[in-house]
């Protein structure tokens, strides 16, 4: 038993060291990236912010990415963020939530994360404003649009932003940052392109139609298999899950 228990430790830590190394090794492939796209567009690289998504990831495959320099950290899942942010609460992470959040969640979101970026209906808004007035925080979101067809997306309606961030005004204990989306999943990442498109045009849009008290300074789109389109589309947060944690 003794030896076989010493088989499993080191079988356990040789997995542990390798993703380590993958981890850190496709951190720097894609920082590169980045900074060559960045060159391409004449923009600073040190703009875009990289999230890594964590969902189902472990605490020291977290540690890791917080080892390579990546501070913000996404999660789709209010009870796993709950459990990761106790054990990491000594490091300096900005967590984000990035998946579908529910009303009756928002009292535990609201005591998370620091940025929710999926926040698509006034009474979701309404909640979190509330909340965090309970507890003397300005909460910072992000409007999550619907830029693709697919029934299975969240969002809200394009032709409806205006109107519901000239409602989101009148919340004190809300800060918008600026707007998300998901773009649909293609062979070819370049057809991604349009949707990528139409949500910044709507963010530019935006800020010609009404004053607002805040600056919508995020776009975040771009995941593990549109991230360079998004970026050419002027991208400013990436949400990266398998660039970062698995071997490619």
């Amino acid at each position: 038993m003794r030896k076989g228990f010493l088989v499993d430790q080191n079988y356990i830590y040789c997995i542990i060291f390798s993703n380590s190394k993958v981890i850190r090794e496709n951190i720097l492939k894609i920082k590169e990236r980045v900074n060559s796209l960045c060159r391409d567009r004449a923009v600073d690289p040190s703009g875009i912010t990289i999230v890594a998504v964590s969902k189902n990831r472990s605490v020291n495959e977290i540690k890791e990415v917080v080892g390579a320099g990546i501070l913000d950290i996404g999660e789709n899942r209010l009870q796993e963020a709950k459990v990761k942010l106790k054990e990491l609460k000594n490091y300096n992470i900005r967590w984000h939530m990035v998946g579908h959040l529910q009303t009756n969640k928002v009292k535990d979101a609201v005591e998370i994360f620091d940025l929710i970026q999926s926040v698509d209906i006034l009474r979701l808004a309404e909640k979190i404003d509330k909340y965090a007035q309970k507890i003397n925080k300005i909460q910072e979101i992000l409007i999550e649009v619907k830029t693709s067809p697919e029934p299975t997306k969240f969002g809200i309606e394009p032709e409806n932003v205006l109107e519901f961030i000239k409602d989101l005004t009148d919340f004190k204990n809300i800060k918008v940052r600026g707007l998300m989306t998901i773009a649909p999943y293609f062979d070819d990442p370049e057809k991604t392109r349009p949707y990528f498109k139409m949500l910044r045009e709507i963010k530019e849009a935006v800020e010609k139609e009404i004053q607002i008290p805040f600056k919508l300074d995020i776009l975040s789109m771009g995941m593990t298999d549109d991230f360079e389109v998004a970026i050419q589309e002027g991208s400013n947060m990436l949400r990266l899950g398998r660039a970062i944690f698995e071997a490619r």
